[in-house]
């Protein structure tokens, strides 16, 4: 596969250019194109291209921030003129706002209106966020209601307090309530994209304060469909951890009249690289349609002897009264760079709206 680092290339750098160069007549294409590839280009990764490129940029704009600024957001509509879509390759200009643009907040932050719905700007708002967390999320609060879906979505992704790939925000995740009217806005948007930002800021949000995303769906569940959606991706830990009022929230609180039987897997020795199969048979003792949230949880061998639970969902849907259902899957046990495996016994159980019933042991070996 080709390294995202060489998207990079002379190819993307001539077109960009040429985009650039109708914003800027007396830019020198051939003095920027040496300035990037330098000796060092070929070791750099993905993401020192992008801050090599952003500081590259820096020297062949206006000197003037406050103009440097303008001109590239009169950048933006050249680059959508030219059909040049704005995927990752783009994020040195939001990365140019942050390096350079710390001292110049009112002009940074209202040129994030225009980068964003281009390339988003969900990394480079955050540093503003930690040196003017009050007019930063005073802002975002009014991109709630923006009518760009793209900045109605940096109003959530960015102040996500445990964003992926991305600089953590302390503060929030010490304390997130400034970013609940945000996500309120937002949690019945139109669009999926943007309320799919909300389900994930909630969801980093219970990780640090499980109590914080309760009391929110309690309040919201069941105001329109969309928001149910939300809710319901945003607890996605919260229902692997089978929390009781959030498993009844959503209607998965009965398990009185829920049975698993006939528990079997494939073999009791699996090869390091094979697959488990396994099967069972749920079963709705109850005289009425059951919703049944079923998972399977496998308890990983550590090095330490001790076990560690992974849940794995694998439906939610209802069951007819009095109804008996042969379930099957397959769990791969393939090498892969974020598990390190460790050779003796693990265990497989099936769990039911939250309740888990009896384990089945296997040996795992080269």
């Amino acid at each position: 596969m080709e390294p995202l680092k060489n998207a990079y290339n002379q190819k993307f750098f001539n077109a960009f250019l040429n985009a650039l160069e109708e914003v800027k007549p007396q830019l020198d294409k051939a003095k920027f194109l040496a300035a990037i590839f330098i000796s060092d280009w070929e070791q750099m990764e993905l993401k020192d291209r992008m801050h090599h490129i952003a500081k590259t940029l820096y020297h062949h704009l206006n000197p003037d921030f406050r103009i440097a600024i303008n001109e590239i957001k009169s950048l933006i509509p050249v680059l959508q003129k030219h059909q040049i879509p704005g995927g990752f390759e783009y994020l040195f200009l939001p990365d140019y706002v942050e390096m350079f643009g710390q001292n110049y907040l009112v002009e940074s932050i209202t040129s994030f209106e225009t980068i964003t719905p281009y390339v988003s700007c969900e990394f480079a708002v955050r540093p503003f966020i930690i040196s003017h967390p009050k007019y930063v999320m005073a802002k975002m609060l009014e991109w709630s209601f923006h009518p760009n879906l793209h900045i109605r979505r940096l109003a959530s992704e960015g102040c996500r307090p445990r964003l992926p790939w991305a600089m953590a925000l302390p503060k929030f995740k010490k304390n997130p309530s400034v970013i609940l009217p945000i996500l309120e806005n937002l949690l019945n948007d139109e669009m999926v994209y943007v309320r799919k930002s909300v389900a994930n800021n909630l969801n980093d949000i219970s990780k640090d304060h499980p109590e914080t995303v309760i009391a929110f769906t309690l309040k919201h569940i069941g105001e329109t469909h969309k928001t149910d959606w939300t809710l319901k991706h945003a607890n996605r830990n919260l229902l692997k951890q089978a929390e009781p009022r959030i498993m009844e929230a959503f209607g998965f609180g009965n398990t009185a009249q829920i049975d698993v039987q006939n528990v079997k897997i494939n073999s009791n020795n699996i090869r390091l690289g094979d697959y488990l199969h396994f099967s069972f048979d749920i079963i709705n003792n109850s005289k009425t349609e059951t919703l049944i949230r079923l998972e399977y949880a496998v308890y990983y061998l550590k090095q330490n002897g001790n076990l560690s639970k992974k849940v794995f969902q694998i439906s939610q849907k209802n069951y007819s009264p009095y109804s008996i259902n042969k379930i099957r899957r397959k769990q791969h046990f393939k090498p892969i760079t974020t598990r390190k495996y460790h050779f003796g016994i693990h265990r497989i159980t099936i769990i039911a709206n939250g309740k888990e019933f009896d384990y089945i042991e296997f040996n795992l070996h080269e």
